[in-house]
């Protein structure tokens, strides 16, 4: 009896020992590297847009890898796919942090998925890089913002416009929050320029809108009263596929209604034909035809990594490029991934850029970007046919709503304050 007793507590003995030793090895596992969450989608409407995302994360990951990674521990990429699911985003965000343990979070696109994971950064402390234009009106602690603001974009185009003599404006978009407070920036923008109600058409569809037949035709008739018209289009997503089919298909070139897109750059137009768009806009900090060293060789790179000469590099690309460059300078400076720590060294923090500069992260988590506008070509690139003569930094909040141009952001001790009043002296100017 004794030696079967002492038999099955030896058999237990070494049972929790093999489970202790396994669950001594998970953890030693675990800290053996610094996680890296990737939150794009990878199916659903923006899939055409964010999957390039998703693996310009997974190239950066690997190369720094290669020089031996972060804090002498090598980087592991954590990716899941929120699939175009805004409310998704949230669960995925807190899955990354809660149980995948990320150090840091690149992700989102539209600005609604963003706003779905706001309060689980906020929650467990942790960090989102959002690399995408935006609308502004915001400026968070646990986020840092690498595309652009809306004087960044949509102001600078607007201006580009009006130097080419444009009078009527159509500011189309999809409908959620990103199009409809930049539109609401740019209209109240060309009304203090002295545009007139009537020569502003505003008009928004939902995501994956395909049948454009209607309201291609509606900007035909409202650019044929005499007046020099554009488009402003904040449309995002495959919605940008059949719109500019339509345009082709009523023969609507840019000579006629010349559109300036914030959301069409090289990836969305690589599955359009380009002929009948050339001269045709968009407005970004970063075009894959940028002629500069630091471009060539990220190019060159990208193609290898992806094993395809044909793959095309982008704006957001360029902001996630920035936003990793600065978490590792920021964790290098504080040693340590910790979100407090990275938060406190980042700002001021200065990272080479792909068009020749170096990007800044200012106090109000937003940072230094050289403004370009571009002409479509028939290869589906972009000829420069303006920037800015330096860089830009980014507002959080616009100068042209009244709510906002008292507002500042500062993330510094002793302000620590996404959006003091500068008239009541007062965080939380807008009773957030």
């Amino acid at each position: 009896m004794r030696k079967k007793f002492r038999t099955i507590v030896g058999a237990g003995l070494i049972a929790a020992s093999t489970i202790m030793a396994s669950t001594i090895q998970n953890v030693a596992s675990a800290a053996d590297t610094i996680k890296v969450g990737i939150l794009h989608s990878l199916s659903g409407t923006m899939a055409i847009s964010e999957t390039t995302l998703k693996d310009t994360m997974l190239m950066l990951v690997e190369e720094q890898n290669k020089k031996g990674g972060l804090l002498g521990k090598k980087l592991e990429a954590v990716v899941v796919d929120p699939a175009s699911n805004w409310p998704l985003f949230a669960e995925k965000s807190r899955e990354l942090i809660s149980s995948k343990k990320v150090d840091v979070v690149f992700g989102c696109w539209t600005s609604v998925s963003r706003k779905s994971v706001l309060p689980v950064f906020k929650e467990l402390n942790s960090i989102l890089f959002y690399p995408v234009q935006y609308e502004g009106e915001e400026s968070e602690r646990n986020v840092f913002y690498t595309g652009a603001a809306p004087n960044q974009q949509a102001i600078p185009a607007v201006d580009y416009l009006m130097d080419e003599g444009v009078k009527r404006w159509v500011l189309a978009g999809t409908d959620y929050v990103y199009p409809r407070t930049t539109n609401k920036i740019l209209e109240t923008y060309l009304k203090s320029k002295g545009v007139a109600p009537s020569d502003i058409m505003i008009n928004y569809t939902p995501f994956g809108h395909s049948d454009w037949q209607t309201i291609v035709t509606n900007v035909k008739k409202f650019g044929s009263a005499g007046k020099k018209t554009a488009v402003v289009s904040t449309i995002n997503g495959d919605a940008n596929v059949p719109f500019y089919k339509e345009l082709g298909n009523q023969g609507i070139k840019a000579d006629d209604i010349p559109v300036i897109a914030f959301s069409v750059g090289e990836e969305e137009l690589a599955g359009i034909d380009t002929k009948p768009l050339v001269g045709h806009l968009a407005a970004w900090n970063y075009f894959m035809s940028v002629e500069d060293p630091a471009n060539e060789a990220f190019i060159k790179k990208w193609k290898a990594f992806t094993k395809n000469p044909k793959r095309v590099s982008n704006d957001p690309m360029e902001a996630h490029v920035i936003g990793f460059n600065m978490w590792l300078k920021a964790a290098t400076i504080a040693g340590t991934t910790k979100p407090d720590a990275v938060i406190d060294s980042i700002i001021g923090v200065s990272v080479p850029n792909l068009t020749g500069g170096y990007s800044t992260m200012m106090p109000n988590h937003h940072i230094t970007k050289p403004v370009l506008i571009g002409e479509v070509q028939e290869d589906g690139q972009f000829e420069i046919v303006s920037s800015t003569p330096g860089l830009v930094p980014g507002d959080a909040w616009s100068d042209h709503l009244p709510d906002s141009k008292m507002l500042i952001s500062d993330w510094r001790s002793p302000m620590s304050c996404g959006n003091f009043n500068t008239s009541t002296g007062k965080c939380g100017g807008k009773g957030k």
